[in-house]
């Protein structure tokens, strides 16, 4: 009888090795490598929209807004990730086996799509609540005009805030509102000359 197939498992330093030599970005997760789809022009829209009113709204204070070239790692879980948009208050903490990727992000943002969505919403969000400095992680909807934020409680419980059309949605954890208007503007047809 034939063995069955493999799966092919890495290291953390043997993914990291890749990605120095890679063109593209790639996710780690349970020891295996994932290459990221590029997105779509209106999804790099989403996310300098909402980097650009958080950095706008945090200039002077000691919060970091990075886009999606930086890594992320969740130390209890192993995942090294992209997010769409990163905020780290305070001193940035580093991971130990790799000086590019932060490991205390306050906000996290993921601009979803259809083929992340699920995702974005599940596993991934699994993931990033083993992460003790996180307090929101925030959903932007590719398709119409809604954010979920969805914000730690003191007792370790998350609530989801829903924000829809020309809501705000606040982010209480950096003091900020992401105003719909400003996170869409330019993707829908609507403001294109701003």
């Amino acid at each position: 009888m034939a063995e069955p197939a493999r799966k092919l498992t890495f290291t953390f330093a043997e993914y990291l090795a890749r990605e120095r030599m890679s063109e593209g970005k790639h996710e780690y997760v349970n020891g295996e490598i994932f290459a990221m789809a590029g997105g779509t022009p209106e999804h790099g829209l989403i996310a300098v929209n909402v980097a650009s009113v958080l950095r706008g709204q945090l200039v002077g204070r000691r919060c970091r807004v990075y886009n999606s070239d930086v890594r992320v790692r969740v130390q209890a879980t192993g995942l090294a990730t992209y997010p769409d948009v990163s905020v780290v208050c305070g001193p940035l903490e580093r991971d130990a086996e790799d000086e590019n990727s932060l490991l205390n992000p306050v906000v996290l943002v993921e601009v979803l799509s259809a083929g992340t969505e699920a995702y974005d919403r599940g596993e991934k969000f699994a993931h990033y609540q083993a992460i003790p400095t996180l307090r929101e992680y925030v959903l932007v909807s590719y398709s119409r005009r809604r954010v979920e934020v969805l914000r730690r409680n003191e007792d370790g419980t998350w609530t989801l805030l829903d924000v829809r059309e020309s809501g705000v949605a606040e982010l209480a954890s950096v003091g900020c509102s992401l105003p719909l208007d400003e996170v869409y503007r330019g993707v829908f047809g609507e403001d294109e000359a701003s």
